[in-house]
């Protein structure tokens, strides 16, 4: 997939270090979710309290996208990114320095760390207006496979807070971040044709388009069925089969290694038999392993392989959508990443809090799982009215994408 072609017609070093940027974000974004099973024995937290810490920071960073894709446009990623990781970086080391350890100081926290969630809206742009239509799929596929960094919060944070204290992970946490920083801030450039900074009117004229709304509920369940996931399933595998909290980092990671892992393939996959027909297989994929999972098979090495395939069809719909976007809203690829993303957030956010919800009040899982399975369905029922209008009206005019 990754052609001598490819590699010739966009910046790499831009290429990886929005890579680098998102990959960095996403290990902190997730990182309450990672260290939950501890935080929550230390604080005494109800179901209902662990989902909603680990519902927050993807709630503030949902919020925040839109913000981050309005600061784009205006003033261009990369300063954006710039930005955005200061702020995330001296939060890590507040946090650190005055020992926090209350639940209100970890929701507090949990906003600050929603600020590396926008990092999606920052990223894609980034790498986005670098590459042609015909790359996209592939592209922004490298660049959102930055969220493997939930992989590195899920194998080191419960160990290293095993070993050190959880509050002391938030220091050691800033150390990457700050050389990702670093890196960033040599080797990513703005691409030289950047669109002209709009009017918030016209960003919000967007909101009209139909098509607008249609990729806000399409990331909606497939990004955020993967990041409630990501944050839930270390508390998920603690309550349902008594794992460790190692242990139990150690399963989430091979769950979101997996859904990471695969989604520039989804993108590539996208360019080469088209993102409608590719979301559509994800859908109903991931849609089948949430109901199997709800029914709490009878050992959790069972529902890791269900998990690695309901995280695999998550992460490869996610490509398939941003290889869409572009081709609709190329001038606009900023404030869209933003609108977009925000809606992933929501969606991982509703998740995330409706797995605590679910268990506190009816002393399960199950049907959180199947309310958000229910949405996968309803998202292959809308491509399925809308495909045709799709390609035969803006598809049809872009002669080197597959829609």
């Amino acid at each position: 997939m990754i052609s001598k072609e490819f590699l010739k017609a966009g910046h790499a070093p831009t290429l990886f270090s929005a890579f680098l940027y998102f990959d960095m974000s996403f290990m902190v974004w997730v990182l309450l979710g990672a260290l939950g099973v501890q935080i929550a024995a230390d604080l005494g937290l109800t179901p209902a309290e662990k989902g909603f810490m680990v519902a927050v920071p993807i709630l503030t960073g949902a919020l925040l996208r839109m913000v981050s894709g309005v600061m784009v446009d205006r003033i261009g990623p990369k300063m954006t990114g710039a930005i955005s990781q200061m702020i995330v970086i001296a939060g890590l080391l507040l946090a650190w320095l005055l020992n926090v350890n209350s639940y209100e100081g970890i929701l507090a926290l949990g906003v600050v760390l929603g600020v590396a969630g926008s990092s999606f809206a920052v990223a894609l742009p980034l790498a986005s207006r670098w590459y042609p239509p015909q790359y996209q799929g592939i592209a922004l596929g490298i660049a959102g496979a930055g969220n493997s960094g939930t992989v590195f919060a899920s194998l080191f944070a419960p160990s290293l807070a095993k070993a050190f204290g959880w509050s002391t992970v938030f220091g050691l946490a800033a150390i990457p971040l700050i050389i990702a920083f670093v890196i960033y801030m040599l080797f990513a450039k703005d691409a030289p044709d950047q669109p002209a900074p709009k009017k918030l009117e016209q960003y919000l004229s967007i909101l009209k388009e139909p098509d607008a709304w249609w990729f806000m509920l399409f990331y909606g369940v497939s990004f955020g069925g993967f990041v409630g996931l990501s944050s839930s399933l270390n508390i998920y595998f603690n309550v349902e089969y008594g794992l460790g909290p190692v242990i139990a980092g150690f399963f989430t990671a091979a769950c979101v290694f997996a859904g990471s892992l695969v989604r520039p393939i989804g993108g590539g996959l996208a360019d080469k038999i088209g993102g409608i027909r590719t979301l559509s297989i994800m859908y109903v994929v991931a849609a089948v392993a949430l109901v199997i999972m709800s029914v709490k098979l009878p050992s959790a090495y069972a529902t890791l392989g269900v998990l690695i395939v309901g995280m695999s069809a998550l992460g490869m719909a996610n490509g398939a959508v941003f290889q869409l976007v572009p081709q609709r809203f190329r001038n606009e690829i900023g404030v869209m990443t933003g609108l977009v993303g925000m809606f992933g957030g929501i969606g991982g956010f509703y998740l995330a809090a409706s797995l605590g919800v679910s268990k506190q009040a009816l002393g399960s899982y199950q049907p959180g799982l199947i309310g958000f399975a229910v949405l996968a369905v309803v998202a292959f029922v809308g491509l399925t009215l809308i495909k045709r209008r799709w390609r035969t009206t803006w598809g049809a005019a872009i002669a080197d994408a597959r829609i």
